[in-house]
């Protein structure tokens, strides 16, 4: 296994923490996939009751995917097969058989933001900063899915907000608007709670716990498999991602053209 994301289970309670802080914590492929393994593991595990995940470093939970891994897309299936790893990874979380918490501190944005969304519980840090400023950095977009995770979530109105401004939301916001539930001073009261919380939910009945989740993902609207990949390509097919992308490697602003 990477260490890259690490996996520490004791006391019923697993601990994932994805552990790139040079990076600032951005997911590699390995990252979700490993992610993708960990979920089934959990739902073999009887003993297991809370999961946190959390970021390495405490100045970001992830910042999105490591840009490196874009730039080998040249067809149409690299796109494609990119946004259903991540859906993947994301729905592997979001169903995972027990209690998620996600303890979130400094940059929590794109694919970061999507894994935030998916679980159950989100806490953060004084420092959080949430979004998916897509549209001002690179110029891609999100799978079908995670665009109804952030609807569902947040409302219409307010996810579009976020999303065509591509600014990022700062902790006493995010619990203002129901994104998180609580704000902590910093990283080390946040991990502190993040347990404190993991060992509150552990002691209640899985059944019960594992119902309430079930529930909650059927009243969500279902996005068929396929909707939406034409706005995929569109996207990470144009000249506009190869400047986001080169821009950002650059440290530049990018220059959209539209094409």
């Amino acid at each position: 296994m990477s260490d890259d994301l690490l996996v520490v289970v004791a006391g019923g309670i697993a601990r994932v923490t994805l552990n790139r802080p040079a990076a600032r914590n951005a997911l590699t492929f390995a990252m979700y996939d490993r992610l993708v393994e960990f979920c089934a593991e959990a739902g073999r595990d009887p003993s297991l009751r809370a999961v946190i995940v959390s970021g390495a470093g405490g100045a970001a939970f992830a910042a999105g995917t490591d840009i490196s891994q874009f730039r080998t897309f040249a067809q149409p299936e690299d796109a494609l097969q990119y946004e259903e790893r991540i859906d993947r990874a994301v729905d592997a979380l979001e169903r995972c058989a027990v209690p998620t918490i996600a303890a979130l501190a400094g940059a929590c944005t794109g694919a970061g933001a999507a894994l935030a969304l998916a679980c159950d519980l989100r806490i953060a840090a004084a420092n959080l900063r949430f979004g998916i400023p897509v549209a001002r950095t690179l110029g891609n977009c999100l799978s079908m899915s995670n665009y109804a995770r952030l609807v569902f979530l947040l409302g219409a109105a307010r996810a579009k907000e976020i999303l065509l401004t591509a600014r990022l939301v700062a902790a006493e916001e995010a619990r203002a608007i129901g994104l998180v539930s609580e704000v902590l001073p910093d990283a080390d009261a946040l991990g502190a709670r993040a347990e404190e919380l993991a060992r509150l939910v552990a002691g209640h009945a899985p059944l019960t716990l594992r119902a309430s989740k079930e529930a909650m993902l059927r009243l969500r609207p279902r996005v068929a498999k396929g909707e939406g990949d034409d706005l995929v390509l569109m996207c990470y097919m144009s000249e506009d991602f190869r400047e986001g992308m080169t821009a950002f490697l650059e440290k530049r602003p990018a220059r959209f053209q539209g094409k």
